[in-house]
């Protein structure tokens, strides 16, 4: 596996990192523990050194499980990642008592990389008001943290904002083929690149859909390529083009993800995709523009819903609707597995959840739709 430097301190950083958002989960939707820390554990033994959770993740389980995946040895295997979801706070006190939880539920003294989480507008402001990266520095100086970065979920011209305002250490961007102009996109990662700011990169299979259920087109332009690779190799080989990017972050959910991800990382390389195959990979992405109707990720920052619609799960249905030419199983089945009460028919339009989407949807209109389609 490729290890890329971490320009600030030299340390080499495998280019597979762990997500810890959709790990195994039970019948019960309590994150599978055993399976869980198996993963992680397997994926640390084969190399991976990056390991990246979140506060909100599963309502904080995720880090519980994290924590508990590190121990015996394996937390000085890896670097640390976690993130301040400033919005949750009300207060600067909450905003410490938030950061002191994380540290109780991962059971550890020092988190390597520091996050303030899912930057936009409306959230960098409460950062700010709360004097946020003030409080981070003090906890750098007392060696609880290590290096202070941002996840971002907003437009260029903000992203260019933010970096420029602070001295990071790292940044994190949402980046696929698909997504190349999408938030901070291409540009972002050169900006930050310039900057001399190392990059992150998440959601490089768009919450897996450029794997899950491929439709029959996009299949028929993968296998004009003279070297035949699956959808999930195209997309990270993809990314690893770029020699800016740092890690990729991966959320795996099964052994047999993290067993994949670890062989197609094993021949991924900066700058080794011919003009051809960017070629192939531009027109996939432009036959799936056509295809799907609203980028949702499956983040679940919308989640939970004041109505208990299970919001990434109707936007799903509705997409695979036009994906799959409106194939009346996908109706069926949006209908057998959303209570009457908990379906798209249940929004009341209080638009709570379209001031938490990263990919800015139009969330309440949707719903709408899926009405008119399913209902």
């Amino acid at each position: 596996m490729e290890y890329r430097e971490f320009t600030r301190t030299g340390e080499k950083i495998s280019l597979l990192g762990l997500g810890a958002m959709r790990l195994p989960l039970l019948a019960s939707g309590a994150i599978d523990e055993e399976k869980s820390i198996a993963m992680i554990r397997t994926a640390i033994d084969a190399g991976v050194n990056y390991v990246d959770t979140a506060y909100i993740y599963n309502g904080g389980k995720s880090e519980v499980v994290t924590g508990k995946a590190l121990k015996d040895g394996y937390r000085e295997k890896v670097l640390l990642a976690d993130k301040m979801p400033i919005w949750l706070a009300k207060s600067e006190e909450e905003m410490k008592a938030i950061f002191e939880k994380q540290f109780v539920r991962l059971g550890v003294e020092c988190i390597d990389m520091y996050l303030v989480h899912n930057v936009n507008r409306s959230i960098w402001k409460v950062a700010e008001k709360h004097g946020l990266l003030a409080f981070l520095e003090e906890q750098k100086a007392l060696g609880r943290i290590k290096h202070i970065g941002f996840s971002f979920h907003d437009e260029l011209d903000f992203f260019k904002e933010v970096v420029d305002s602070y001295p990071w250490d790292f940044c994190q961007i949402q980046l696929n083929y698909m997504d190349t102009e999408f938030q901070a996109g291409v540009a972002g990662l050169e900006y930050a690149a310039a900057k001399g700011i190392p990059v992150i990169v998440m959601e490089p299979l768009k919450g897996g859909k450029l794997t899950d259920s491929v439709p029959g087109s996009i299949r028929e332009i993968w296998d004009t390529a003279d070297v035949k690779r699956t959808p999930a190799e195209w997309a990270f080989k993809w990314v690893a083009n770029f020699p800016s990017v740092l890690t990729i972050l991966s959320g795996m959910s099964t052994m047999e993800q993290v067993e994949d991800n670890l062989r197609i990382f094993q021949d991924l390389k900066a700058e080794s995709l011919t003009e051809k195959e960017l070629s192939i990979i531009k027109k996939a992405a432009n036959n799936y523009h056509e295809l799907i109707q609203y980028s949702c990720t499956d983040c679940k920052y919308c989640m939970p819903c004041p109505a208990k619609i299970n919001i990434p799960g109707v936007i799903s249905f509705y997409n695979d609707w036009f994906l799959y030419g409106k194939n009346p199983k996908i109706k069926y089945d949006y209908n057998l597995w959303f209570p009457e009460d908990r379906r798209a028919s249940a929004c009341t339009d209080c638009k709570a959840c379209e001031s938490h989407c990263p990919q800015s949807l139009p969330i309440s209109d949707i719903m709408k739709l899926a009405v008119i389609e399913f209902e």
